[in-house]
């Protein structure tokens, strides 16, 4: 084989990684999940030109930690991330995982640094959105400041009904609860409800919903004798959604 007819798999796929970072947030799929939704045309155009986009992320590799200061916004565009905090006693707590369309770093906007620490689950691309200029901007678009805080506003509902589901419910109800979560967040995104890849290992999954490995494990094998789901490694499908849904409480 040539060296050309080695060479040009890899040109042509800089060529498409290339175009698929150009491409304008009115063109994009995530467009009526993120913070663009309902901005006029030229006003996307203003928001294009601060943002910045990256696809060089691999798995396990930083978006941010909790030392550094804060001076960006993050929106996932592909993959998906988890974000961790230290403990008093050294512990790692995973306190959040994010999908295409998710902000990243929204905690840290009253702050002078982040409040987290963000890695890649898996090859991902983020969106970054300067927050001084996204503060200069919003001046100029008030529906964009209106935008910001929605989102804030479903982040902390987020983070109450999770408090919630640490606090009230048994085991197998973390679990039915935290799959039918994903389930609609999937859907949002257009995929499937389901049947999705879990990209988080069992490990962070039991230290979100503050379970022991064994537990969450035990729970799994459950599910699946019970028929409520089936895995395949990392692929599961949610055979009877109505009955994990009344499993909820």
């Amino acid at each position: 084989m040539s060296q050309t007819s080695n060479i040009q798999p890899l040109i042509e796929d800089l060529a498409k990684r290339e175009q698929e970072q150009q491409i304008a947030c009115e063109d994009c799929s995530l467009y009526r999940l993120c913070l663009p939704l309902g901005l006029h045309r030229d006003d996307l155009l203003l928001l294009d030109e601060i943002v910045m986009r990256s696809g060089n992320y691999q798995a396990k590799q930083s978006l941010f930690t909790a030392t550094e200061a804060f001076s960006t916004l993050f929106v996932v565009r592909s993959g998906s991330f988890k974000t961790m905090i230290s403990t008093s006693n050294g512990r790692e707590q995973v306190t959040g995982f994010y999908f295409p369309g998710e902000f990243v770093g929204l905690e840290a906007l009253h702050m002078p640094s982040y409040q987290s620490s963000a890695v890649a689950l898996e090859t991902s691309s983020i969106c970054a959105l300067p927050y001084q200029k996204v503060q200069a901007l919003g001046e100029k678009l008030p529906r964009l400041q209106s935008q910001l805080l929605n989102r804030l506003s479903k982040e902390l509902a987020g983070d109450k009904n999770f408090m919630l589901l640490l606090g009230k419910k048994t085991s197998e109800e973390k679990l039915a609860t935290y799959l039918l979560s994903l389930s609609k967040r999937f859907e949002l995104r257009g995929f499937s409800a389901k049947q999705f890849v879990l990209t988080m290992s069992r490990s962070d999954i039991a230290n979100h919903l503050g379970l022991a490995v064994e537990t969450i494990s035990r729970v799994f094998t459950k599910f699946q004798d019970d028929g409520l789901i089936k895995t395949e490694g990392k692929v599961v499908s949610l055979a009877e959604i109505e009955r994990l849904q009344a499993l909820c409480g």
